[in-house]
């Protein structure tokens, strides 16, 4: 039976049950074994008078309950590695505050351009993103980080003696324009109360790249990750990285694309005297990473060093976050966008059955770099500004037919022209004034080049309006 353990919120699943046990030999003068499970990072766990009471069971049978069995990938995973195992129903973690308004003034220069994706993250922001029901913590598309609970209960002729427990945060950065992948770990809390055999318990790290699309791709790895450790030593150890880079020319099509999925896996061994069978341990969730060298993209050269062109990212749906604030430079797009998004009925051409996508992960936006169908999104968009405001809807140059989706994505205007099988009408156009619009136009541009977003239906993104 494959398990898979979906960070923050997910125990591992075993022989039918999400309990790792194993019994002594027949012979033994005590049936000695331990039983193993993997819990969300921040769950409380019973105590060992609750498990000795019986009390104990019952809440961790409560909180593999409240996970999500067989999950292994973010609710944001977009791409082929999307359609390989379930994806959390959960959000993932994300900034408390948008970056829009971290970093980006209302006014200005910068307001006309997206702020830059974050790069880094520590420890304390994984812990502090995950808290205690997370399943993922996405900080961008170039930082995200996962992580579990590993709780051993050592029972002797079917009593609790005791308990031993670690926690494991794994964190994955890629620096700007780089193919490099840092995925750092860290083992934390480690506890151990009553009896116990986990001081000299063997624990074994290992970062398992299961699948790749296309198949047989092949990866450079480096870090200083080490292959086994006891309880004893990875509690001094603390932390450790490991890096992945996959070369170019590995991928389809003309922008190299190569996806793959990355899955920290943690397996221990019970010291002598002590039993266990089945699974030791349990993996991490999925991690979904994509390398690519578009040509509309920055380093697509590699500076002159073709072993460098391209980047990686990870396989997520970025958020694009407008603002509709007083001042905000793009306010009269963000103000049509949230109408279309609360109010389509209003919004024209008239649709009855109007629901313009990008507002979830699951319905999200694809970007096109095709010129002609991006004349074509903006020549249908025009030709209904004309229809309800009339020829003359440009007030004299002052204002500019603005559209949602956008003309660049491939649900643009004319989208029902490419497939006629999607419902014709679903967006909606309106005037609105020239500076606005092509404020919006400029943020837009500068987020699909930070954020890497490639052409086509195995990238997305979903649009987020503030103020």
């Amino acid at each position: 039976m494959r398990e898979v353990l979906c960070a923050g919120a997910v125990a591992v699943s075993v022989l039918g049950s999400s309990l790792t046990t194993a019994r002594a030999a027949d012979n033994s003068p005590d049936d000695l074994r331990v039983d193993s499970y993997v819990l969300p990072v921040g769950a409380a766990k019973p105590s060992l008078e609750e498990l000795r009471s019986g009390r104990g069971m019952e809440r961790l049978r409560e909180l593999v309950r409240q996970a999500e069995p067989g999950t292994g990938l973010a609710a944001e995973t977009v791409g082929p590695a999307a359609s390989l195992v379930p994806l959390s129903n959960r959000a993932s973690g994300v900034p408390a505050q948008p970056r829009l308004e971290q970093e980006r003034p209302s006014v200005g220069p910068m307001a006309t351009t997206a702020p830059e994706p974050a790069r880094t993250m520590t420890f304390e922001e994984c812990k502090k993103g995950l808290g205690s029901s997370k399943a993922f913590y996405v900080k961008s598309r170039f930082a995200v980080c996962n992580g579990a609970s590993f709780l051993q209960t050592w029972v002797r002729n079917n009593q609790p003696v005791g308990e031993s427990m670690f926690n494991v945060r794994v964190v994955g950065t890629i620096a700007k324009n780089s193919r490099t992948i840092d995925f750092r770990y860290y083992f934390t809390d480690f506890v151990t109360t009553g009896t116990t055999g986990a001081a000299a318990m063997p624990i074994t790290t290992k970062g398992n790249l299961p699948q790749s699309w296309p198949a047989g791709a092949r990866y450079t790895r480096g870090g200083d990750k080490p292959g086994t450790q006891t309880f004893t030593q990875l509690k001094a150890l603390r932390t450790f990285h490991e890096t992945v880079n996959a070369k170019p020319g590995q991928g389809k099509k003309s922008a190299d694309l190569l996806f793959a999925v990355y899955e920290p896996a943690i397996s221990y061994t019970p010291p002598a005297g002590w039993t266990l069978s089945g699974s030791r341990g349990g993996k991490l969730f999925m991690l979904a990473p994509r390398w690519e060298a578009a040509s509309y993209l920055a380093n697509s050269t590699g500076g002159g060093n073709p072993a460098k062109k391209g980047a990686a990212t990870f396989s997520y749906v970025p958020t694009l976050t407008l603002s509709a604030k007083a001042g905000a430079d793009e306010r009269a797009e963000a103000q049509h966008i949230r109408q279309a998004f609360l109010v389509p009925g209003d919004t024209k051409p008239y649709m009855s059955a109007k629901n313009v996508p990008g507002q979830t992960v699951k319905d999200p936006l694809h970007r096109t770099v095709s010129a002609a169908r991006i004349d074509k999104n903006r020549g249908a968009a025009v030709k209904q500004c004309k229809r309800y405001w009339g020829a003359n809807y440009t007030n004299g140059g002052t204002k500019e037919c603005d559209e949602y989706p956008f003309a660049s994505t491939y649900e643009g205007a004319a989208e029902n022209y490419y497939d006629p099988e999607v419902t014709k009408f679903n967006f909606s156009a309106k005037p609105i004034p020239k500076e606005d619009n092509q404020a919006g136009g400029l943020i837009l541009k500068s987020f699909y080049a930070k954020n890497r977003i490639i052409d086509g239906l195995d990238d997305g993104f979903i649009v987020k309006i503030t103020g």
